[in-house]
């Protein structure tokens, strides 16, 4: 049984105008963590198709990035660099300072799910070791990486870079869904 396309969520985030119901995935983590202050820089890594970006834009008046191998269309008052986070020459285009780096990354899945996993799991980590030389002392870092044996490792790298490290699913989640997002707060720059 495949899952509903327009649910609940999906039918609420056209109501209120954002372009993807993953926006309420973020807006749980902003409610549960406080992850997002008034005059912080954020680089969104995996931004398509900006319905994080939308959120952000509402949350922050400081300087917003998205980056993404997909398009988006244009968000006012927001930089967006078409690319991929493994390629080293955009990556020199994205290390600044932000306070925020946020990673709703995934995998084009394949349906043979070991493979999607892994392959998560690596996006997962790129986001992680951009964050690392990205983010400002103090900073927040939230990754989206599909459940796997290789979260617990994920996991173990990313702890003794922050105060506070959790794993954490949204309700908006979908059913059934194997993705959990990883919410690291107040990065110790080593």
């Amino acid at each position: 049984m495949g899952y509903d396309r327009q649910d609940h969520y999906y039918n609420k985030a056209k109501r209120e105008g954002f372009r993807a119901r993953s926006s309420y995935k973020l807006i749980e983590i902003q409610k549960k963590y406080t992850i997002i202050k008034p005059d912080d820089s954020v680089l969104d890594i995996g931004c398509a198709p900006g319905s994080w970006l939308q959120f952000v834009k509402q949350r922050t008046k400081g300087k917003i990035l998205g980056i993404d191998l997909t398009s988006i269309k244009p968000i006012e008052g927001v930089e967006f660099i078409h690319g991929d986070i493994n390629d080293k020459e955009i990556q020199k285009k994205i290390i600044r300072k932000f306070n925020i780096v946020l990673s709703d990354i995934a995998p084009k899945t394949s349906g043979m799910r070991e493979r999607d996993q892994y392959i998560s799991y690596q996006l997962s980590r790129e986001s992680f070791l951009i964050a690392k030389k990205a983010l400002k002392p103090k900073g927040n870092f939230v990754v989206k990486t599909f459940q796997s044996q290789e979260t617990e490792k994920l996991v173990k790298e990313i702890k003794p870079y922050f105060e506070f490290v959790k794993r954490y699913v949204p309700q908006s989640t979908r059913e059934g869904s194997k993705e959990i997002f990883i919410v690291a707060l107040g990065f110790k720059n080593q």
